[in-house]
């Protein structure tokens, strides 16, 4: 998987896009294809901001995080990316995907 880091106001060191590249590769247990994974880090007067998109087939993820450090916000960054990814991998699973409550509800009366 290749994986698009840029900076804005700083740069890259090998230590940082290990780094974000081994938070990275922590999605990899949700077991989809990330497509064109693109990370920005920036810096800011308040801190550091760490801004990331990727394409699944399921859909597009973008996250956001700052922090005063640039490890921590790239552990927000992948955090908030997870999260995403577990929402839209079990979206069909979900209660109020299924069928209406009102509908089950009338099923198991009409039986």
């Amino acid at each position: 998987m290749i994986i698009n880091i840029t900076s804005k106001q700083m740069d890259i060191t090998p230590a940082i896009r290990q780094h974000a590249e081994e938070r990275l590769a922590k999605l990899a247990k949700w077991q989809t294809q990330l497509i064109n994974p693109h990370i920005i880090l920036s810096k800011q007067p308040q801190g550091f901001v760490a801004d990331a998109t990727l394409n699944t087939p399921n859909g597009q993820l973008v996250a956001s995080a700052s922090n005063q450090d640039m490890y921590v916000a790239i552990n927000e960054l992948i955090a908030k990316l997870e999260r995403q990814l577990n929402k839209v991998q079990h979206k069909g699973e979900a209660r109020r995907a299924a069928e209406c409550v009102k509908t089950a509800a009338t099923n198991i009366v009409e039986e």
